[in-house]
């Protein structure tokens, strides 16, 4: 297992005590512990459909724009959600899928925008589709104009967008794109912990440890805004008639950013781009309670073998 299930998954009672999980992160993202309390609304979701402008209670989106302060999401049963506009997720939200079947795809998907604490773990995001130019309610009971400053006109299909531009380091570790699902665990202006099925492009810091990357299509990590980008002991495996780049820069700046490879494993002519301007690789620099240990990349597919969003038996350990 890694670190983060290791930490709930032998719990037989973790549905009685979900909050646990805020308590389970490492890396730079620390113990959520923002994220818990006495104060926290517990939500479940009811109801699959989506009305991006009125939000029906109920439903996911509902959650997003009508609970103030923390919430803590899970749903009431199996179920496909097609948003039909991107999900302007809430500070302090947690989005708990385990141990159950949630889709969320066939139309928008997750957007960060201004947001600090958040966790979502346990989801099925995928097949995402671009959106163009339109209105959506957010937080707050806020309409947003997708399509104004700080949007591309049509927005592009990554599976969690972040919009933000924060200049902390985020350590990612046991991704697994084959089977759909990774491990994020990180810090954006305070505390970002994700994990599900997610493509991000990045705009600030981040190291990736101890993740299988297979099937990309444009690109297996993508960059813009200048960002430093360190790939620490990751496998990388390239797509069959594919491209066989890992890297992406933004539009036409070329080689802006600082991209390094560090003990990563390539196959199937898998290659990685360095940045050539003599840059140092971001290093982390963790307290006791952040630190992991990383593995060798010949072992991520042993580390990886059990990934996806997890199938727990009622009543059992997970």
């Amino acid at each position: 297992m890694n670190v983060i299930d290791k930490c709930w998954r032998t719990n037989p009672n973790w549905r009685s005590n979900r909050q646990q999980l805020a308590k389970c992160s490492v890396g730079y993202a620390g113990k959520m512990i923002e994220n818990i309390g006495q104060d926290v609304t517990k939500y479940k979701v009811t109801d699959p459909s989506d009305d991006p402008l009125d939000p029906k209670p109920g439903t996911l989106r509902y959650a997003m724009t009508n609970i103030k302060g923390k919430v803590w999401i899970t749903f009431q049963r199996d179920m496909k959600i097609k948003l039909g506009k991107p999900l302007l997720v809430s500070s302090f939200s947690t989005i708990d899928g385990r141990g159950l079947n949630v889709h969320i795809a066939n139309g928008g998907c997750l957007v960060l925008r201004r947001v600090t604490n958040v966790i979502i773990h346990g989801l099925r995001i995928h097949d995402c589709k671009a959106q163009g130019p339109g209105q959506v309610m957010g937080p707050d009971r806020e309409i947003t104009e997708l399509g104004q400053v700080g949007w591309r006109r049509n927005q592009n299909d990554d599976l969690i967008k972040d919009m933000d531009r924060p200049q902390h380091l985020i350590p990612k570790q046991g991704y697994a794109l084959r089977t759909q699902r990774w491990l994020l665990e990180g810090q954006r202006y305070e505390r970002l912990l994700l994990h599900s099925t997610i493509l991000v492009r990045v705009a600030y810091k981040e190291c990736r440890v101890n993740n299988l990357y297979q099937g990309w299509g444009l690109y297996a990590i993508g960059g813009s805004m200048n960002p430093s980008i360190k790939s620490q002991a990751n496998l990388f495996i390239a797509p069959k008639g594919g491209k066989k780049e890992i890297t992406w820069r933004n539009g036409n700046e070329g080689m802006s950013g600082n991209f390094h490879s560090v003990a990563d494993v390539f196959e199937n002519g898998a290659s990685f781009r360095q940045s050539d301007e003599g840059g140092i690789a971001v290093k982390p620099e963790y307290s006791s309670d952040q630190v992991f240990q990383v593995a060798d990349a010949t072992t991520v597919r042993s580390l990886t073998k059990s990934a996806g969003a997890l199938k727990c038996p009622k009543q059992s350990i997970c």
